[in-house]
């Protein structure tokens, strides 16, 4: 645990009533890149911006986009031949990059520069003829775009179990590499038994899980066994958003994703004299700001705040912006 947050009013913080507001909280680095990107990208070269999906997976900052004037698309060929468009910040396949020079589009690359990492260690390994395991969720957005940059040199897995049924030909060239926004714990249980079975599996030279993730399921962790809820503010389809409920719940406390106030159902409120409130690394704190201000309402009025790590990392723009 942090010294800032064992420093945390224990009085206050166990009094009932009590709402302990989680920082770090929301934005990441990379989230803010990624939308500076899009904003940039519509003052300085003008309509119309395209995104190809969404920028970062909440929707509130999407539709904020579009109503600037940025336009979403799922794919380029909805994209007019030579036009501007804006890679999200969960990255992107080789392919995709390809389809984007057949249709001479102008490429704002918005992926968040830990993704990048990832792509840029399974190319290595690649090109050194390892077997690289990618621990990660299938349909998510950035596992498709790494598994993208060598398809038939990567085995994805999720879980212990697929540890066990993993076959590889040759254990003595394989390395794994992990989807950065996953849990820290359960990514350290499949890696554990990755070792076991494979003890000369090669790690990334640095930890895949990005420090938003880690930070903010460290700071769920550190309060959970002081409340008896935990709501955590992110989109259904943010996976660092679902990680930190599945965090919540392992250390012991209820816990749910909300994508704003009005998703807050009476019934969670009624036994649970104190609570926890956090959002995921794509929530802007417009939504939480609601949240809380709707859990004042309905009676928690004291709130705590708790800090466990103070963040200080920040991106470059992409050099077409910088100017």
């Amino acid at each position: 645990m942090s010294e800032l947050v064992s420093n945390l009013d224990e009085a206050a913080a166990t009094e009932p009533g009590a709402l302990l507001l989680l920082r770090p909280r929301g934005f990441c680095a990379g989230v803010v890149r990624a939308i500076d990107v899009v904003r940039l990208a519509l003052e300085k070269l003008g309509r119309p911006v395209y995104v190809r999906k969404e920028i970062v997976h909440n929707g509130f900052v999407v539709n904020e986009l579009a109503n600037q004037g940025a336009i979403f698309v799922e794919e380029l060929d909805e994209v007019p031949e030579e036009s501007v468009v804006v890679f999200s910040a969960h990255g992107v396949s080789p392919s995709v990059r390809e389809s984007a020079r057949e249709r001479r589009l102008h490429v704002i690359d918005a992926t968040c520069p830990l993704v990048t990492k990832v792509h840029l260690e399974l190319i290595r390994y690649a090109r050194e003829n390892y077997t690289v395991v990618l621990v990660g969720h299938r349909d998510h957005d950035e596992v498709i775009g790494t598994l993208g940059e060598a398809p038939e040199r990567v085995r994805l897995i999720s879980s212990v179990e697929d540890v066990d049924k993993l076959e590889v030909p040759d254990p003595h060239r394989l390395a794994y590499l992990t989807q950065t926004t996953l849990s820290v714990d359960d990514t350290a249980e499949i890696v554990a038994r990755l070792k076991e079975r494979f003890p000369e599996i090669a790690a990334p030279p640095g930890e895949d899980i990005c420090y938003a993730t880690q930070n903010r399921q460290s700071a769920v962790k550190s309060v959970a066994s002081r409340v008896e809820l935990v709501l955590v503010v992110g989109a259904k389809n943010s996976s660092n958003s679902n990680r930190l409920v599945e965090v919540a719940e392992r250390a012991g406390a209820r816990a749910y994703l909300v994508n704003e106030a009005k998703d807050i159902q009476a019934a969670w409120l009624q036994a649970s004299p104190r609570l926890a409130v956090t959002a995921g690394a794509s929530t802007p704190e417009v939504l939480v700001a609601e949240v809380v201000a709707y859990l004042g309402r309905n009676g928690y009025t004291r709130i705590v705040d708790v800090d466990a790590v103070e963040e200080s990392v920040r991106f470059a723009l992409p050099v077409e912006l910088r100017a």
